[in-house]
């Protein structure tokens, strides 16, 4: 992506110090171009064992279909941003930091500062985006509510931020000073985020089926068949919101009214019914992020859909 003129993206949420500085390096040893790491901002879930053993229960069928062992105990599957890895962010010097959940304190944002980062966040209201914008965000990336993956909500109830991205671009840009980024999926919603105000885009579920990557063929298959009725968000896959493609898991689990346990840790339950799913080739138990504009996906190498995105939206912009 950044060798062909775009900010390529990392997500390292998952990743200890150690795993972010080789694939840093394992980035910087394939381009000179500007590239962008991200995490998530959260804090250490509440255990909670009466909660924890209902959700055992509840997904021991689910276990027993897959013939794996009972479920594992709940853990963090997703280390806090705390000072090892500031640490780590701060030698390696990445262009870009990007944070998803809010920003991190104030002094954490002021050192990542002072090592030149330019730092992007997600807001699904205009009153994240104010609040991001006051501690420190370089940009604010509007998040509709048809995008895939997490939702980026993170002040007051989490499932509040349920704004369309066509409605949230012109009031954030309203609302801050700060270049506004729109989460958009193909070139006539470049063309349109530019019209309403937006200065940049972003874009995920329009390179899911990239061939560079891992994405599941089952996966694939059904991601180029969706449409905005075939995505969900659900919260029973990592206990924050998330938008993927409906299949029998989160439909389910939402009819049963299970209380999904506190994010992450209802991933670490979850994950291994994936990973079991995807050896055997079978999407009832699969976890498939995908935004409502999944069928706008196409298959073909990263760097020629950005290019194809950017001359779409040139023609577009054109003919108005």
């Amino acid at each position: 992506m950044s060798n062909a003129g775009g900010l390529g993206s990392l997500g390292c949420a998952p990743f200890t110090p150690e795993k972010f500085t080789e694939q840093v390096g394992a980035i910087r040893a394939d381009t000179n171009r500007a590239f962008n790491v991200n995490f998530f901002v959260h804090g250490e879930p509440v255990a909670d064992a009466a909660a924890e053993a209902a959700m055992r229960t509840r997904l021991e069928p689910y276990y027993d279909e897959l013939a794996l062992d009972e479920a594992p105990a709940a853990r963090s599957v997703f280390p806090i941003f705390g000072p090892e890895m500031l640490g780590a962010v701060t030698a390696l010097k990445p262009p870009v930091v990007s944070f998803h959940f809010g920003l991190p304190e104030r002094s954490v944002v002021k050192t990542l500062k002072s090592a030149d980062a330019v730092i992007l966040v997600s807001a699904t209201t205009v009153r994240e985006a104010v609040a991001l914008e006051d501690g420190g965000a370089d940009a604010v990336i509007a998040q509709g509510h048809e995008a895939g993956g997490h939702r980026g909500a993170f002040l007051g109830d989490v499932e509040s931020g349920t704004v369309g991205t066509f409605a949230l671009v012109p009031q954030v840009a309203d609302a801050v000073s700060v270049p506004v980024i729109a989460a958009v999926a193909d070139g006539r919603g470049i063309a349109a985020a530019f019209a309403i105000g937006a200065s940049g885009l972003q874009t995920g579920t329009a390179f899911l089926a990239c061939t560079e990557t891992d994405m599941h063929p089952v996966h694939h298959k059904l991601l180029l068949k969706a449409h905005g009725e075939t995505t969900q968000v659900t919260r029973m896959i990592s206990g924050r919101p998330a938008r993927a493609i409906v299949n029998r898991y989160i439909t389910e689990m939402s009819e049963s009214g299970a209380k999904p346990l506190a994010f992450p840790l209802q991933y670490s339950l979850s994950g291994p019914l994936n990973t079991a799913s995807r050896k055997r080739d079978e999407s009832d138990l699969m976890v498939m992020w995908a935004g409502q504009a999944a069928a706008l996906a196409r298959t073909m190498p990263a760097g020629e859909l950005l290019t194809k995105l950017a001359e779409e939206a040139r023609a577009v912009l054109a003919a108005m």
